[in-house]
Order: structure tokens, then sequence, then C-alpha cells
């Protein structure tokens, strides 16, 4: 993929959620909330001061994060549904 998030924003892969409750009952697709867990895919360079140093991100790709669940915006690259949003959106980082 040829894409390269500008300044703080990250490009994010929603992992799927199970299609089982913890209980073992199935749960159809339209009752299912969308996960708010990701894979960071890639990042930004960092946020630019307004003296010009550039302050670097605390992702980096391959990170699992966790995210509001309105946060970012959708879009399609190569057939792959994924998320762009700010480091700010980012509630934090699993495990």
């Amino acid at each position: 993929m040829a894409f390269r998030p500008l300044h703080d924003r990250v490009l994010v892969r929603r992992i799927e959620a199970a299609e089982r409750s913890a209980g073992g009952i199935i749960i159809p697709d339209n009752a299912r909330e969308k996960p708010q867990e990701g894979e960071v895919v890639a990042a930004g360079s960092g946020v630019r001061a307004d003296d010009g140093s550039v302050t670097p991100l605390d992702l980096k790709a391959g990170d699992r994060i966790l995210f509001g669940k309105w946060s970012g915006t959708e879009v399609k690259l190569d057939g792959e549904d994924l998320i762009i949003m700010k480091e700010s959106d980012v509630l934090g980082i699993l495990g």
C-alpha cells in the first residue's frame, strides 16, 4: 500500500468482533456493534509546532489500539476498509 498519513494522523485497520458472545450465543451481523479495537497500519511523522520542530507520534505500525466509537474517517484503500484518525482520538495502546 502506497499511503502515508500526514502529521499527527494514523491509518488503522479495524479488528473484527467475535461472532459469538461469551456464553456461546451467535450474534447476527445487523446486531453487532463496530469494534473499537484496531491495528495501526501506518503513522504520520508527528505534530509540527509553531517554531517548526516536529514532535514524533507515540504510535507506530503494528500497535494494537483502542479508539472511540465515532472516531476517524472511514476510507477504502486497495479494496480494504480502513480508518484515518488523529493520534488524539486513540484512547490507548493494548499490551
